[in-house]
């Protein structure tokens, strides 16, 4: 559960309902950065790279290990990382009582956990407001009426695992007033050297705080109990006896921000009463209905449609507008849970793909947290493209926290030289506009990140080492770089230059950037910058192929084999997420793309989304196969873990497939949801496409996916054809659609119809109009 800020995971255990409390904002903010003396410029580990025998690896060269060493020891450290809140336990009497399940109404956002008492079942309600950090629980009796519980003991639990370098909790009680909390500041400077007293780092204006809170009905007392060693013990400072048999209705509340304004003292709680749970209950069916209305699908399909509303549920649950963008694992944390890979935010991939969803789906304020990312590390980019590469613009981060950073938390030169990376961090910034139509977005949010992406990646594709006669022809190249976590640096370099990932990201941006200098009148002003884009663009590098059994394919790098097992699946890049190819493309463009998928080997752990969304854009998605890997990767609660697919690549027979099922839930995998879009219209191009990867015998419609031009389309299929076609257009604009019947449509605007005929229906659209297509 959750509402984009505030996570909360329920657990039942047969003797208490457990919820485990998270947050996007709240983090272990620590970070240790080594200087820029430490570190050397790009050009000193460039030259010593280039100085090393092209035989070997220049990582088992004794310098360059020493370095990638010093490069690597920041990121070693277990901070920063996502803090977990703290846990609320309701412990019940197993002689009086029973829990039986629990259920969750993805509709309303309600869980409901069953109990059997006294031979009658029981319901406690549970509610997360959608505005408020607050969390509301109640009990019910058989006939929907307040009721009491079966709860004796209620326990605030600080995470086992909080470091010990961090101040210790302060409890923030007022048992008479029936509330428990407790108060855990998260530092700001790194722990002093092992030894120091105290323990853990002095204040410091910037350090953050949380509060864990809970209200009950009546007071809150304490009573001894007995341990394995019949020993009476007293109740710990934050854990009550519940006193009194009144109606049960109970809330929580999770503060967070700086600590000096947040103080050690009793939280302000709202009444826990029962007219207190119906507003906030009727508040959050609200904002549900509101999240629903945006778009819906009905498909022939159970588990595809289960899938698709399971998946959009999650990501409202985990992610808001002007909340701090989620990580790898989003708000829900407990102990280790949560930590792998500090729970940050990785750039080739991971941290932009859960937010692919937003746009066809109709949740462009989704986007927004993303966006606010973006805002968040440009200046560390901007900052690294000076002080280490010596270029203009800005240089994304491969790695990268929610917290102030001064260098960048991965230099390593090995993934830390993934150049995709900086295209691909602004990509989603131009769909956006696409999507919207919103021209004051694109001018205040998106053209300035874009811009300076574009002004590294120019100075980086002019540099003297990136052309010349030692190139043997007049293109403007990427080197070095490296493909998405492959090869890291190679013998001789052979797989650091021109890698597919970095050549259709690149092209998409630099196109974005000319789009937007026209949309914005802007030519005039970036007239250098635009002209070096174009001569760039005319002298471009090809994209790196090799024969197969299969046919001509793309592959990662030039002089790469086709037989290589990819930790991404890099070979379909161009297909999504570089848009440069689809169905739309000439026969032997769609051929190399078909032939790239075809024959593509991928690891796993990184391809239910990224491998099906380009299959489905070919029109070639297996929708059994991926029914199959979603079962393989399901887990009981409904989410996606990332589950390894084949040995071969970086794993090997010894390796457990399911090594990172344990780790979290995996915000990434929110974005199934994309692909079932995909498969049911498709618009990368401006020209809308209906079911063109879902069979046509199978019953589907959909209401409201948006398309690129700020169109929300609806439709429906059903016994071999589409029924029918109706598209409201936001901003006005030309309307293509590929015409989904053989003959002549009929066109209905403003309730006036006429015909339209061809391949291509195109109508000019005045904003806020609707057009409404059917079989002539």
């Amino acid at each position: 559960m959750g509402n984009g800020g505030m996570g909360a995971v329920v657990c039942i255990r047969p003797d208490a309902v457990q919820i485990h409390f998270g947050h996007n904002s709240v983090w272990d903010i620590r970070v240790f950065e080594p200087s820029m003396k430490d570190l050397r410029t790009f050009g000193e580990v460039f030259a010593k790279v280039q100085a090393v025998d092209d035989k070997i690896r220049p990582s088992d060269d004794p310098w360059c290990k020493d370095y990638i060493h010093v490069c690597r020891d920041g990121y070693a450290r277990p901070y920063p990382r996502p803090m977990p809140c703290g846990t609320l336990i309701l412990g019940f009497d197993r002689r009086e009582a029973e829990a039986l399940g629990y259920r969750l109404d993805i509709a309303t956002g309600t869980c409901e956990v069953y109990f059997l008492i006294g031979g009658r079942r029981r319901t406690l309600q549970v509610v997360v407001d959608m505005q408020q950090d607050h969390l509301w629980l109640r009990m019910l009796d058989q006939a929907g009426k307040a009721a009491p519980a079966p709860f004796n003991r209620v326990r605030l639990l600080p995470d086992p695992e909080t470091p010990r370098d961090l101040p210790p909790f302060s409890p923030c009680n007022n048992e008479s007033a029936g509330v428990l909390g407790f108060r855990q500041v998260t530092s700001h400077l790194p722990p002093p050297p092992e030894g120091s007293t105290p323990p853990y780092a002095a204040s410091h204006p910037k350090d953050r705080a949380f509060r864990l809170s809970v209200r009950v009905p009546g007071r809150l007392s304490k009573k001894g109990y007995l341990n394995g060693h019949g020993t009476w013990l007293d109740m710990g400072p934050l854990e009550c006896v519940l006193e009194g048999a009144a109606p049960f209705v109970v809330v929580a509340k999770l503060d967070q921000g700086l600590a000096s304004d947040l103080p050690d003292a009793p939280a302000d709680l709202p009444q826990p009463d029962w007219a207190s749970f119906e507003s906030a209950a009727g508040a959050t069916v609200e904002s549900w209905r509101e999240y629903w209305a945006k778009s819906a699908v009905s498909l022939g399909d159970p588990l595809l449609e289960e899938v698709w509303y399971r998946n959009l549920y999650f990501l409202n649950c985990s992610a808001r507008a002007g909340v701090t963008c989620p990580g790898l694992f989003a708000n829900w944390s407990f102990r280790s849970i949560g930590a792998a890979w500090h729970g940050d935010y990785h750039m080739n991939y991971n941290t932009q793909q859960p937010f692919w969803v937003t746009f066809s789906s109709n949740h462009l304020d989704k986007h927004l947290p993303y966006v606010d990312l973006v805002d968040h590390l440009l200046p560390v980019s901007q900052a690294w493209a000076r002080d280490y590469y010596g270029l203009r613009g800005a240089f994304f981060p491969h790695s990268a926290y929610p917290v102030e950073m001064n260098v960048m938390p991965y230099p390593v030169p090995t993934w830390g030289w993934e150049v995709c990376e900086t295209p691909w961090t602004v990509q989603s910034l131009w769909w956006h506009w696409l999507y919207s139509q919103d021209k004051d977005f694109l001018a205040r949010r998106a053209f300035e990140p874009i811009r300076q992406a574009v002004l590294f990646l120019v100075d980086y594709m002019m540099r003297p080492e990136a052309r010349g006669p030692q190139w043997g022809d007049d293109r403007y190249h990427i080197f070095p770089t490296v493909p998405p976590e492959l090869y890291g640096l190679s013998e001789g370099l052979k797989f650091n230059r021109d890698c597919l990932a970095d050549l259709t990201l690149t092209k998409f941006v630099f196109r974005a950037f000319l789009d937007a200098c026209r949309i914005l009148g802007c030519q005039q002003e970036q007239q250098e910058l635009a002209g070096k884009v174009q001569a760039i663009l005319d002298r471009f590098p090809p994209y790196p192929t090799a024969d197969s059994p299969r046919g001509k394919v793309f592959v990662s790098a030039p002089g790469e084999t086709c037989e290589m097992v990819y930790n991404y699946p890099v070979s379909v890049m161009t297909v999504f997420p570089g848009e440069e190819h689809g169905l739309d493309s000439p026969p032997d463009q769609l051929a190399l793309a078909a032939n790239s998928y075809r024959q593509q080997q991928n690891e796993g752990g990184n391809d239910l989304v990224a491998l099906n969304l380009p299959a489905a854009r070919l029109g070639m998605l297996d929708l059994e196969r991926f029914k199959r890997q979603i079962r393989y990767c399901m887990l009981p609660n409904g989410t996606c873990t990332d589950l390894a697919m084949q040995a071969h690549g970086r794993y090997y027979d010894t390796n457990h497939f399911d090594f990172m099922a344990p780790m979290g839930v995996w915000f990434e995998n929110f974005a199934l949801p994309v692909v079932v879009n995909e498969c049911l219209m498709q618009s990368y191009n401006g020209t809308i496409r209906l079911f063109p990867n879902w069979p046509m015998e199978q019953r589907a419609a959909f209401q409201t996916l948006r398309a690129v031009g700020a169109f929300l389309v609806s439709a429906a299929c059903a016994d071999g054809a589409v029924q029918w076609v109706e598209v409201h257009s936001e901003a006005g604009g030309l309307l293509r659609v590929v015409n989904p019947w053989p003959a002549a449509v009929r066109c209905v605007i403003d309730g006036k119809a006429t015909v339209c005929e061809g391949a291509v229906l195109q109508v000019q659209t005045s904003p806020g109009q609707t057009v409404r297509f059917t079989k002539a």
